[in-house]
């Protein structure tokens, strides 16, 4: 039996959604005024930063990742390239594939877009305990279309193991 929805319920949902629209404004608030400097937007700033968990991410994975055309990505890759701060390197396994690296240049524009976020949530840890976090975490995750959780975990632990890795030297 489906339990019927009081109006209440309704205006949570509406509140949630509203919460998550001004918490994400905010929180690329930082990231873009760095970017609007460097004469980029926010679809370079998600190519980098996939880049740069993702050390020897390929193109193919990018372009699943981040569910844009190949004309799209196209273009906001080269000029991440042209000004240094992505290498393509063509895969040792499979020549036809094509690696994407940031270069130092590149890690240094990731650490800096980052740090203010990474600052956001240690404000957060302030005014909130673990289990909070934890169970905002699992929300968040629970809002993922369910076919792609499994791809978004495997995603998470790779970021979270990643080095800074340059192309052609170990990381």
């Amino acid at each position: 039996m489906k339990k019927v929805k009081e109006e209440s319920e309704t205006h949570d949902y509406k509140d949630a959604i509203e919460l998550m629209f001004f918490s994400y404004r905010d929180f690329i608030s930082d990231p873009d005024a760095i970017l609007h400097k460097h004469g980029f937007g926010r679809a370079h700033h998600r190519v980098l930063h996939f880049v740069g968990c993702n050390p020897g991410l390929s193109i193919a994975n990018l372009l699943d990742i981040l569910r844009v055309t190949k004309q799209s990505l196209a273009r906001v890759l080269r000029e991440l390239i042209d000004e240094g701060y992505i290498n393509q390197e063509i895969g040792i396994l499979d020549r036809r594939k094509r690696l994407l690296f940031l270069t130092p240049k590149g890690h240094k524009l990731h650490d800096n877009l980052i740090a203010p976020q990474i600052g956001r949530f240690d404000r957060v840890m302030e005014e909130v305990d673990t289990a909070t976090f934890d169970s905002w975490k699992k929300v968040m995750r629970l809002m993922i279309n369910p076919a792609d959780r499994e791809n978004v975990d495997n995603l998470i632990a790779t970021s979270r193991n990643a080095k800074n890795v340059v192309p052609g030297k170990e990381g």
